[in-house]
């Protein structure tokens, strides 16, 4: 049956006690989701013979996800991705972010919305059960202008889906590009080479060596970044194409097709073995794919496995990585009296053939 539980899954260093909810529907998919970070725990769906599995990575339990870890199903703000120097300009006025990658500012800096405690309250809906989070983050946290009233909400469909919805608002002109970064391996285990992509995009942005974008929209066309047919994403992985070897593998955003906000198909990933399929729909112009290129085998994640180099794959929406600094990108500035809206689906399916 479609529900929602909650339960204590840990306490914060303060004392605060972090809630865990699940979301289920009548199929058997089950999203369990804490108010840490606004974490997807794990992810549950069936393969062609029913059976049942986790197609996240992350911990069994709470504990882990206060150590040092590469944002295991994390929402990442204010801003997603890289800004060059951790500086912008907006209006003729400079802001300095922190530096947390070198000289530049990762995924929201040293305390971004994946740290942080959201308020969380689980609800009904027509769609399906739902955990609304919401935050409101200072001015000047992280180096970042104006008040921002964040809201993301979690819906678990009876179509398979799982249904992020955000939203926005500020009291100064600022930046903002939020996305989810779960690792999905459809086989549960081991690596995702074997696994089928496919891109709605004809260009991706190359990078520098500290994977900024040089700001060309390069076509994908006789390059290893050529998923506009499902291609497996091993058996071009290792190639020495020059951007490949900059980045260990996959840590690029691809340009989606023809977007303008409009909500579209944007990559469609396969698992022969399992049959397992999953859909990603959203508004967002671009889609950074990550392969779990500095996974090493340190960390020990769910049953005690070892991540290794690969283990999982990042489909994160999202605005481009520098925009704030890059004239030619899609602007990721919002002012006060503007909405921030973006929606993005992941859809489950199964395929009962061994290809797409």
């Amino acid at each position: 049956m479609a529900m929602i539980a909650q339960q204590i899954f840990g306490q914060m260093p303060d004392g605060r006690n972090v809630e865990l909810y699940t979301l289920a529907n009548d199929h058997g998919v089950e999203a369990r989701i804490m108010s840490y970070g606004g974490t997807l725990v794990s992810l549950r769906a069936p393969d062609r013979n029913g059976v049942h599995a986790d197609v996240v990575l992350g911990f069994d339990e709470f504990a882990p996800y206060l150590a040092q870890h590469p944002y295991f199903g994390s929402l990442i703000g204010r801003y997603a991705n890289r800004i060059a120097g951790a500086s912008f300009t907006i209006d003729g006025k400079p802001y300095r972010l922190s530096a947390n990658e070198g000289r530049n500012h990762l995924h929201g800096g040293r305390i971004g919305f994946d740290k942080i405690l959201w308020d969380a309250e689980p609800a009904e809906s027509a769609e399906g059960p739902q955990l609304v989070l919401s935050h409101f983050s200072r001015a000047g946290e992280e180096g970042y202008p104006g008040n921002l009233s964040m809201g993301v909400t979690y819906t678990l469909t009876a179509q398979n889906e799982l249904r992020l919805d955000y939203s926005g608002s500020t009291d100064q002109t600022t930046v903002i590009n939020l996305t989810h970064h779960s690792y999905f391996n459809l086989a549960g285990a081991g690596t995702i080479h074997d696994h089928l992509l496919r891109l709605t995009a004809a260009r991706y942005l190359p990078v520098d060596p500290e994977l900024i974008p040089l700001g060309e929209q390069r076509s994908v066309q006789g390059t290893p970044f050529d998923f506009t047919v499902p291609r497996s994403i091993g058996s071009r992985i290792s190639s020495d194409e020059a951007q490949l070897q900059l980045a260990g593998g996959y840590d690029h955003c691809w340009v989606l097709t023809e977007r303008s906000g409009a909500f579209a198909l944007a990559a469609e990933l396969f698992d022969p073995m399992s049959g397992r399929a999953l859909s990603v729909f959203t508004t967002q112009p671009g889609i950074q794919v990550y392969s779990g290129n500095f996974l090493d085998g340190s960390i020990q994640g769910k049953q005690g496995q070892r991540y290794q180099r690969h283990s999982g794959l990042c489909l994160e929406t999202q605005h481009f990585p520098d925009s704030p600094n890059q004239s030619t990108f899609p602007i990721t500035v919002l002012r006060p009296g503007e909405n921030y809206r973006q929606r993005t689906i992941y859809r489950f399916k199964v395929d009962q053939q061994t290809g797409q």
